[in-house]
């Protein structure tokens, strides 16, 4: 009776590698329109020149086609089971790319790991979990948007301590559970969290922010200002 044939990594590249960089897969994300998976990078700089799926050519949305842009958590643990080593490659990397391009400009020569905190800052006491101290860090400025005609202007207030330095992984959604905490907001009150006067999608993460939508470079591109107001009900 004849073993089971063993399977290489390279019967599965069709399905784990970018059509871009021709690469392994990194930070798997899809396309909702036509279902087709790219490296993130790849698309997202794909995108900054067209409108159209790289692969199949559809177009994907006629004026923001990063909103149709989904990441895949799942296929990305799977590459990273299927190839020896390649998470530990991207984390490292990823922490180089972090350390160079942002935190020497702001004058922080240990790069990301140098200052870590909490999300939720240390007055509310230290757990036993990582909370992705290990990730590369970004600082955020949370500015309460005011408006006196908003319904809840009244309930939704400045942050006595708005600067914040978390994980370049956290989600809007995070930010928003961070800010109804520390307002002591309702559990069923809403929050828009907004950058450059756009509001963010709840899983964009603060890498995808940086990256796309904050305008800023340089010297004054640190920290990251996101703005908060009660949520505009546009139906």
């Amino acid at each position: 009776m004849t073993s089971p044939r063993k399977h290489l990594v390279k019967d599965f590249n069709h399905f784990i590698t970018c059509y871009v960089c021709k690469g392994y897969l990194i930070k798997p994300t899809t396309v909702t329109e036509c279902l087709h998976t790219f490296c993130k990078s790849c698309i997202v700089q794909h995108f900054e020149d067209s409108n159209d799926c790289p692969k199949c050519g559809i177009q994907v949305h006629e004026t923001n086609p990063l909103e149709m842009l989904r990441l895949d958590n799942t296929l990305e643990e799977i590459i990273f089971k299927l190839v020896p080593g390649l998470r530990e490659k991207e984390q490292q990397q990823e922490i180089e790319f972090w350390r160079s391009r942002k935190w020497k400009e702001n004058g922080e020569e240990d790069g990301p790991r140098s200052k870590r905190s909490r999300l939720d800052d240390d007055d509310d006491g230290a757990g036993d979990g990582d909370y992705h101290r290990s990730d590369p860090q970004i600082a955020i400025c949370l500015d309460c948007l005011r408006n006196s005609s908003l319904v809840g202007e009244n309930i939704v207030k400045g942050l006595m301590k708005k600067f914040i330095r978390c994980s370049t992984r956290v989600t809007v959604g995070t930010i928003k559970k961070f800010l109804s905490l520390k307002l002591k907001l309702p559990s069923s009150y809403e929050l828009d969290v907004l950058c450059n006067g756009e509001i963010m999608g709840k899983d964009h993460t603060m890498e995808f922010i940086y990256m796309t939508r904050w305008r800023l470079r340089g010297e004054t591109a640190y920290p990251m200002v996101l703005e908060y107001r009660p949520r505009i009900d546009f139906g």
